[in-house]
């Protein structure tokens, strides 16, 4: 899954952003709302983490403006404010969820896995695609009970066509929110990659629908 992270304080933002790779997430960072802006107006990301006390304006403010403009992408908000008064303007703004100053990293992943999670319908912590199951904390991979080991990326690739399923999800997209920015893969690295999983999960198991792209599958097709 990929976050931005927008957040003014630079000690704060480099932490963050190293538990959340700890935790397997691609983080790109905005050190201002302007930065931001652009950012989620040309990129793809699967969520945002929005310091309210940005050196451009309130974070609140550019919130507002993204949702009136349909950018509906779920949203942690950070701040130092404890009034509920500044709570009820984040979420009135938009947000999703908030998380007061000061606080554990390890809060903010838990925040922004349920947030990913519910934002594709999804309300308990384990995934589940028929006999396939993937715990969205620990990253562990398991097919019929059994642990299947698979690389980083590899489960990062998964747990995105598990969070989709059933839906069908494009080499763009998944280009988009699996690999970083910086390096984006060619189209023959992700069928390599989705080749590896059907190798340890059952090559059934992720259809290629020719011109759209993979859909992952609960049960095994009947075959004539």
């Amino acid at each position: 899954m990929k976050c931005l992270l927008v957040e003014d304080d630079q000690a704060l933002a480099r932490e963050l952003s190293q538990a959340l790779r700890d935790g397997d997430w691609l983080v790109e960072h905005a050190a201002n709302g302007q930065d931001a802006d652009f950012l989620v107006r040309t990129e793809a990301y699967d969520t945002l983490i929005l310091d309210v006390g940005l050196p451009d304006g309130d974070g609140t403010r550019w919130l507002s403006a993204w949702r009136e403009d349909g950018i509906d992408l779920p949203v942690l908000i950070l701040t130092a404010r404890e009034r509920w008064a500044d709570k009820a303007a984040g979420f009135t703004a938009g947000a999703d969820d908030y998380v007061t100053k000061p606080f554990e990293s390890a809060e903010v992943l838990f925040r922004l896995r349920a947030l990913v999670r519910r934002s594709h319908g999804h309300a308990h912590p384990v995934l589940k695609v028929g006999e396939l199951s993937l715990d969205t904390h620990t990253q562990h991979v398991t097919l019929a009970g059994r642990p299947v080991g698979l690389t980083a990326q590899e489960t990062r690739l998964l747990g995105y066509l598990m969070h989709a399923a059933p839906r069908v999800v494009s080499r763009t997209e998944l280009s988009e929110h699996v690999y970083d920015r910086d390096h984006e893969p060619d189209s023959n690295v992700i069928d390599v990659q989705v080749s590896r999983l059907r190798r340890k999960l059952g090559s059934w198991r992720i259809a290629t629908l020719r011109g759209q792209g993979y859909r992952l599958l609960s049960e095994e097709p009947a075959t004539e």
